[in-house]
């Protein structure tokens, strides 16, 4: 059992100090205790009626989970059940009354939320109005029982904290980082999601429009056209490099969120403020798939808003590019993709670890507080994956429930146990 004290000084080590003073109360004993082994997967799963509330009343029999669409036995079951947090005293409302008059002890709280601002992807406008936003809630939405925290992916903290006027002070110090950033309106310019349609997928449409982009932007005929190709062979090397590495390190920032609040007691909630970021290659699904083990063992739900509110599905005046005859629809066509790329990823955090997305919306501060919410109700399956062969690839899951009307939220899949390294003669 990890003491308080060990809690602070775990924070203190990681860079997220807790500011509210708690006592040596035990956390609550878990409902359920699966064994974590690695032959193992765990699956949360929420499910939500027509009317969106939560379900509670389901059991083992009643769902059926697929791998790679053959069935597979749920061999551990478990239903957590959250109590719903309640806010503090209503406006105008006095505290309870203290008949002693001697110093109240202090609680464990019941739930912790960190709201991480992905500061590194986030422009200018759009972190502006999620900061308004997030003020209010701050002031308005957080229970008096409640430890949050605003962090964002480019090393701001507040440290946890029941304060509401420094988790205000953090939001006001947010800014875009441009350190993975593409450059726009080079020549040629190329992003991570072009590159790896170049380097990776070989997509002609994609190879042909910058070329052609290219040779306009550079003045080139068709007798450089070789050049141009050189120039876009080279563009997406460097975009591809750059993409990855951004790929990897926003991960890793989530990861290591949920890696430190592992080790709190009561609910754990990560909120991702993001306008989504590209995670298209294996390694990226690798690194999703751990924080999903990680998150399921550890218990944290991770839900997401995207920051950029209505999809217009019109380009912002930063992103206008060449327009080349007969490939507007194309260029068109590509933004579109790499706009529905960006935001899986906060789509499969959610759905993988029990938590919601909401996306495609204006209202900014009623989603941030329907978020501040956990689910009332997950279910956890445990599969066996003693008899999946252990090569390392990815295997796409599916939960189905056997009652009419219910949508589910569930871990979309798993990579399977990789082969153990052979050892070398000595």
């Amino acid at each position: 059992m990890v003491n308080n004290r060990d809690h602070f000084l775990i924070l203190c080590a990681l860079g997220v100090v807790c500011c509210a003073r708690l006592t040596a109360q035990e956390p609550p004993e878990q409902p359920f205790e699966f064994q974590v082994k690695v032959n193992t997967v765990l699956v949360p799963v929420l499910v939500r009626d027509k009317q969106g509330r939560t379900v509670s009343d389901l059991k083992k029999e009643d769902f059926q989970i697929f791998d790679q669409n053959k069935p597979r036995e749920i061999t551990g079951f478990a239903v957590e059940k959250r109590a719903r947090v309640s806010g503090g005293p209503e406006a105008g409302e006095a505290p309870p009354a203290n008949p002693s008059g001697a110093p109240q002890p202090s609680t464990l709280p019941e739930r912790f939320i960190v709201f991480l601002f992905d500061d590194l992807h986030l422009d200018f406008s759009d972190l502006q109005q999620m900061k308004v936003a997030a003020t209010r809630v701050m002031a308005e939405s957080l229970a008096a029982s409640e430890v949050a925290a605003v962090v964002s992916t480019s090393g701001v903290s507040s440290g946890l904290t029941r304060d509401h006027a420094k988790l205000q002070e953090v939001l006001t110090k947010l800014v875009p980082r441009q350190i993975y950033r593409h450059e726009k309106h080079g020549c040629p310019d190329i992003d991570y999601y072009k590159a790896d349609q170049i380097k990776n997928k070989e997509n002609f449409e994609v190879i042909e429009l910058e070329v052609r982009e290219t040779m306009i932007c550079a003045h080139l005929d068709e007798r450089m056209r070789n050049v141009a190709e050189s120039m876009v062979d080279s563009a997406a090397d460097s975009a591809l490099a750059l993409g990855d590495q951004d790929a990897h390190a926003s991960l890793a920032v989530v990861r290591g969120y949920v890696e430190k609040m592992g080790s709190l007691p009561g609910q754990r909630t990560l909120i991702l403020v993001s306008p989504g970021f590209l995670t298209v290659t294996p390694a990226s699904q690798t690194d999703i798939s751990a924080i999903l083990d990680l998150a399921a063992h550890s218990d944290v739900t991770i839900s997401a808003l995207d920051a950029r509110g209505l999809d217009t599905n019109e380009p912002k005046a930063e992103e206008s590019g060449i327009l080349v005859p007969g490939f507007v629809g194309v260029a068109a066509r590509i933004r579109q993709e790499m706009t529905m790329l960006q935001e899986d990823i906060m789509a499969e955090l959610a759905d993988g670890t029990g938590g919601s997305f909401i996306h495609n919306s204006n209202d900014l501060k009623g989603g941030l507080e329907s978020l501040t919410a956990a689910p009332e109700c997950l279910y956890v399956f445990q599969v066996s994956l003693g008899d999946v062969k252990p090569d390392g690839t990815y295997h796409r899951l599916k939960v189905q429930v056997d009652r009419e009307g219910l949508h589910l939220q569930a871990r979309r899949g798993y990579f399977a146990p990789k082969p153990p390294k052979s050892k070398k003669p000595s």
